[in-house]
């Protein structure tokens, strides 16, 4: 099974869930949604909508060391009962009928104008957790790109950053602290929230409060708006991919658990490898200028040795002379 796919498709149903509660509240659609959808008695399509739904969150305690190979999930049986609810009511309920009156209500080129001003708007989580991974040129990129998209790109609906060369980068705090050392702590399930790890729960909080909504309304609210819209969008523009995932899993909550987890290792592993060239080129670039520099002094040092002792060498010569005359 493709974890990469599973795991996007998982990140999407996270903010799905916090979507469809936002939807409850204002429309009565019922529960909102963070998994993908599915037929009450259909229980394994079920379980692959909520492995969906879990899979694609930051993980929290995850260090880059070998512990993180381990699908530490002592709570397994809490989450189970927690994926379950999310799958089987939020999403069934919530975030799957609100994904098909949108894909109805919005033209795909319209859904893919949302997700880039989406992306765009969450650009100051990701600006400052490069800087603190100490990913400088990637920061730089980053904010090279909200520039151009949210001027030339109209708000971000548009991503003439990508043609000019600016490639995407995404960091998070769950990511900077494994980064630090802490450790991710065990695997995590909460009712209309993405799967999670401690760490990540930490990272999770933090994030939403760079979010630039929660400047002006409080962060959980923002976070549930900006989510639940978000969520719902990218729910609709990757149907076919969620039923895909649905049909290729037959233990949904341990598919989307192992995809989540597996999917954190990678964007840290990445991160710190983009850390290290980051200051392995600095290095390569100083490096021979210093060369260059000490060689300088030391040709600067043996001419002028040379200098001092050619008028000695000159008066011992005639010196030498008179003795062999003798």
């Amino acid at each position: 099974m493709n974890f990469q796919k599973l795991n996007n498709v998982f990140a999407r149903r996270h903010s799905a869930l916090i979507l469809g509660f936002a939807a409850v509240a204002l429309f009565s659609i019922g529960l909102p949604g963070c998994s993908s959808n599915r037929d009450d008695s259909q229980t394994s399509d079920e379980r692959v909508r909520a492995a969906i739904i879990a899979s694609d969150s930051p993980s929290l305690f995850h260090s880059a060391d070998s512990a993180e190979t381990m699908d530490y999930d002592p709570w397994e049986s809490f989450n189970e009962k927690t994926f379950s609810l999310n799958f089987n009511y939020i999403d069934h309920y919530g975030l799957k009928p609100a994904a098909k009156v949108w894909s109805e209500a919005f033209p795909e080129k319209v859904r893919h104008s949302l997700a880039n001003a989406f992306y765009n708007l969450a650009m100051p989580k990701r600006f400052v957790n490069q800087v603190l991974q100490t990913r400088l040129p990637a920061a730089g990129e980053e904010l090279a790109r909200f520039v151009v998209n949210t001027t030339v790109g109209v708000v971000g609906l548009f991503d003439p950053a990508s043609h000019l060369g600016l490639k995407k980068n995404d960091a998070d705090s769950g990511e900077t602290l494994a980064m630090y050392g802490i450790k991710p702590g065990p695997y995590l399930v909460l009712p209309l929230l993405q799967p999670l790890t401690v760490r990540d729960a930490f990272g999770y909080a933090a994030d939403s409060l760079m979010d630039p909504l929660s400047w002006f309304v409080t962060p959980i609210g923002a976070d549930i708006g900006r989510s639940a819209a978000y969520q719902i969008n990218e729910r609709a523009e990757n149907m076919t991919m969620y039923d895909d995932v649905e049909d290729t899993s037959l233990d949904l909550y341990a598919a989307v658990r192992n995809g989540y987890l597996q999917r954190r290792r990678k964007a840290i592993h990445d991160a710190i490898h983009d850390r290290d060239q980051t200051w392995a080129h600095l290095a390569d670039h100083f490096e021979p200028k210093e060369k260059s520099i000490l060689e300088d002094q030391q040709s600067v040092q043996q001419s002028d040795q040379q200098s001092s002792n050619g008028p000695a060498n000159q008066i011992q010569q005639p010196v030498n002379l008179e003795a062999e005359a003798h």
